[in-house]
């Protein structure tokens, strides 16, 4: 085993996966594993910073794990390089279940964008965990109060209108980016670094709209600054009360934000399926759903095989957006 771990990493996953895949215990008696596992401490990496939610997901679900295995788990904040570092500490663990990376939709365009480190085909899928919906927010003095307004707007105004986002690539970014392709609209992109500076300039008006997790605009829509038109799932949600779906104005338009659990790609199935199927027990849990509505989420259920097609839809649909948009990485 020494020797598979000082390969280059493309060719060490080659070799774990077809061990796994050739071993007598993946094969015939895939219980093992899983009756063992976990036997120490698990670590949890999230590709965000401390207070966000995959941090705070993270918490709640790791509380839950430790309550059930009687292992502690290790909360790692690892954020920059648009989730990148994340990602690469995930895929270069050890495939034995003892590092898993709580994943969101932003990684899933990261990594579509960069073409490394692909979610449904480098890692090991274990579970979707919840979703969470965004909304198309203006500034309270643009003159607009519903989608089809805001198009009208546009469209007398090419090249006029600013909407800013969470930086290039950005989830955020990516969901104007989207609306403008389905709406034939011309608006300008002004990139930050981060949500919240984008959020404050969209308040003071720098910028006339943008697109907001749901739960982080709901203040300053109280606030009377910002006005939230249209909420991008594709049916009303009770997470964006009172806010129209944008599908209701432009047909076939959506976009949903998720968290998910990955795992180094190789790690045994017995493993993976035994993490998948506690997970969802906590998910069921008052305290951890009551905990996911606070930060704007509800539980989605899910189950390996799932959360790998769904990456897989993902990664085609956001990678058509990327390239439409030419979207590229900064150098």
């Amino acid at each position: 085993m020494k020797t598979i771990f000082n390969m280059p990493s493309i060719a060490r996953k080659t070799v774990i996966a077809f061990a796994v895949a050739i071993t007598p215990a993946a094969t015939h008696a895939g219980e093992a594993p899983a009756t063992a596992y976990p036997a120490k401490p698990i670590r949890i990496i999230i590709a965000t910073t401390v207070g966000s939610g995959p941090d705070i997901l993270a918490r709640q679900i790791g509380a839950k794990l430790t309550a059930a295995w009687g292992q502690q788990i290790v909360i790692d904040p690892r954020a920059g390089a648009s989730g990148m570092i994340g990602a690469e500490l995930t895929s270069n663990a050890a495939p034995d279940g003892y590092t898993l990376w709580m994943a969101t939709m932003s990684h899933v365009i990261a990594t579509t964008m960069y073409n490394r480190l692909l979610l449904a085909r480098d890692f090991s899928p274990v579970t979707q965990v919840a979703s969470t919906p965004y909304v198309i927010a203006v500034n309270a003095a643009v003159p607009v109060n519903t989608i089809a307004e805001l198009i009208a707007y546009a469209k007398a105004r090419p090249g006029q209108v600013l909407y800013g986002s969470a930086g290039q690539g950005s989830t955020p970014h990516l969901c104007i980016e989207l609306f403008k392709s389905m709406t034939g609209t011309d608006l300008v992109h002004v990139p930050y670094r981060g949500a919240a500076p984008a959020l404050t300039d969209l308040m003071a008006g720098h910028v006339q709209l943008s697109c907001v997790a749901a739960p982080a605009v709901q203040s300053v829509v109280r606030s009377g600054k910002v006005r939230s038109i249209g909420v991008t799932t594709r049916q009303r949600t009770a997470l964006a009360q009172d806010v129209p779906a944008i599908a209701e104005t432009v047909g076939g338009y959506e976009l949903v934000g998720w968290y998910g659990l990955l795992a180094p790609l190789g790690t045994p199935r017995p493993i993976v399926d035994k993490i998948h199927a506690e997970v969802s027990r906590a998910l069921k849990t008052p305290e951890v759903q009551e905990r996911l509505v606070s930060v704007g989420a509800e539980a989605v259920e899910s189950n390996p095989r799932a959360f790998t097609q769904f990456l897989q839809r993902e990664t085609v649909r956001w990678g058509k957006v990327l390239k439409a948009a030419g979207i590229k990485p900064t150098p």
